[in-house]
Parts: C-alpha cells; sequence; structure tokens
C-alpha cells in the first residue's frame, strides 16, 4: 500500500496543497533552529521533519515542502540552522545535506504500510541525505573527516529519528 498522496486534484486542492506546503517549509525552518552546535555541520531536528514531510504528505509534497525551503533559505530568509539564509550557505560545507533533503523526502514519502517496510524505507531516507552530505563535506575537510564528523557523529540521532518517524507514522495510521 501507498502513502496517501495530498498532490492537487482541482483549484481548491491545490491552495490546501501549496498551504500545507508551506507550512511543511515553516515546520523545516524552525527545526533547523533546535540545533546542537557542532563542526563541520550541527545537529538539528530537520532530518526528522524531512522524513515526517514525506512519510505523512507524501513523496511529491515532501519534495515540495522541502524544494519551498530550500528557495526560501537561498533568497536570503534565515531559514537554515542558525539563523542563516543566502546562496552562501548553499554553497557551504553543509550543501549537500540540505540538497540531500529533497531524494530523502520523496523516498520517505514511500513509506507505506507495515513495521518492516517502512523502518527499511525510513532508515534509506535518512542514509539518502548522508550520501550527498559526507561527500560534499569530503571537498572542504577531507574524506576521512568528513565521514567521522559528517556520518559517525550523526549516527544515534540518525537511529532515534528514524524510529521516532516510525512509531508517529504507525500511530497516526491508527486514528
Amino acid at each position: 500500500m501507498t502513502t496517501v498522496s495530498l498532490a492537487p486534484q482541482g483549484a481548491r486542492a491545490a491552495v490546501r496543497f501549496w498551504g500545507l506546503a508551506l507550512l511543511g517549509s515553516a515546520a523545516l525552518a524552525a527545526s533547523a533552529q533546535v540545533a546542537v552546535p557542532m563542526w563541520p555541520v550541527p545537529a538539528t531536528m530537520q532530518t526528522l521533519v524531512v522524513l515526517l514531510l514525506g512519510a505523512f504528505g507524501g513523496a511529491r509534497f515532501g519534495v515540495v515542502a522541502v524544494a519551498l525551503y530550500l528557495a526560501e533559505g537561498a533568497a536570503g530568509l534565515p531559514v537554515f540552522a542558525h539563523g542563516t539564509g543566502g546562496l552562501a550557505v548553499l554553497a557551504g560545507p553543509t550543501a549537500g545535506y540540505l540538497l540531500g533533503f529533497l531524494a530523502a523526502a520523496w523516498v520517505a514519502g514511500h513509506a507505506g504500510r507495515g513495521w518492516l517496510r517502512a523502518g527499511v524505507v525510513l532508515t534509506v531516507a535518512h542514509l539518502v541525505v548522508f550520501i550527498p552530505g559526507v561527500a560534499w563535506l569530503a571537498g572542504f575537510v577531507g574524506v576521512e573527516r568528513a565521514i567521522a564528523a559528517g556520518f559517525g557523529a550523526f549516527v544515534p540521532g540518525l537511529v532515534v529519528k528514524t524510529a521516532l518517524t516510525l512509531v508517529l507514522l504507525r500511530a497516526a495510521r491508527r486514528v
């Protein structure tokens, strides 16, 4: 079974879709401000929100909400971690993670039903953030340091956030 999609079906649905996508981008911006300062990549709640956007809204909705967030940040709005914004952030050490959010939202949108399937899909969605993130970060700090500081340091959070997303998804589907 697939995730229920929030894709527009008419004018009223389009307004609802885009309104919810803007709320999703606002939630993502808020989650960026819940940050533990780490170098070179801060630990935030963003990946949790990205997974929730895709898992609850579907792949298309998740991608649109994340794209809006990235566009807001690129336009200079202070939506990125630590209240930053602008194109410089999208060219900095965290750019790969930010762009990885797009693919992660899409993957999470295919979580479907069943603990095992949803758990695997959400874990893959989380990893999809780290692949471009670590690859891009390696250009700034080297491969070994990028793996240690850009992935290894985040594994406990990855496990907790993936499990929390799975629990929330399963609880919501019982209602």
